[in-house]
């Protein structure tokens, strides 16, 4: 489930819709959580549907790290990818706003921790990466770890709208972390291995 300060916009011709913040979303407050109404799709699924609707699929999912392919059923599914992205994932099903977000401003993800299948090329940001690829996730969640860290205290000081569409046992983590009870596992965990094929 998708923040609820967000609406679907048109961004321009090259990056198609995206999703922008319809109020300020400060630093530290949850953007999405996977909820139940979410659709997960075997690869044995997603090898038996046509491929026009693989295409679909290629395009509105990300994989999990059993390689399962996520489809939101809201609009989620909008957010596009940024090298600057103001949004990271977190191993525990929800994503966290790592910078404030402002009103208009673009919800993004960086694609490279969403165990992408192919490379490809990302919008020119002035960023030294300027591709996108399947193992971005072993590369760089040193970085991701550390944004999330500086901001997942704040969590508990936010005013959180998806706060009750977190299972009772991620509250539990999210207040154990915080309190120094429990390590923050990092954005790795993520990860899924195609040559791994014990988890699928």
């Amino acid at each position: 489930m998708i923040h609820p300060y967000t609406k679907v916009e048109f961004i321009n011709e090259e990056i198609g819709n995206g999703l922008v913040a319809t109020k300020f979303i400060p630093k530290g407050t949850i953007t999405w959580v996977m909820d139940p109404l979410d659709r997960i799709f075997s690869p044995e699924e997603f090898n038996r549907i046509p491929p026009s609707f693989q295409e679909i699929l290629e395009t509105y999912t990300f994989r999990n790290n059993c390689g399962q392919r996520v489809l939101c059923w809201d609009n989620g599914k909008f957010v596009n990818h940024s090298f600057k992205s103001n949004c990271l994932t977190t191993a525990y099903d929800f994503e966290i706003a790592v910078r404030d977000i402002n009103p208009g401003e673009q919800l993004t993800d960086d694609y490279g921790y969403l165990n992408i299948t192919a490379p490809f090329k990302g919008s020119d940001e002035g960023t030294k990466r300027k591709y996108v690829y399947p193992d971005d996730l072993l590369k760089y969640h040193p970085v991701w770890d550390k944004s999330i860290q500086n901001v997942f205290s704040r969590i508990i000081e936010n005013d959180q709208p998806l706060w009750n569409y977190l299972p009772d046992t991620t509250k539990d983590v999210i207040k154990k972390i915080i309190a120094g009870n429990e390590e923050l596992k990092s954005i790795k965990y993520n990860y899924f291995d195609p040559n791994d094929m014990k988890k699928i």
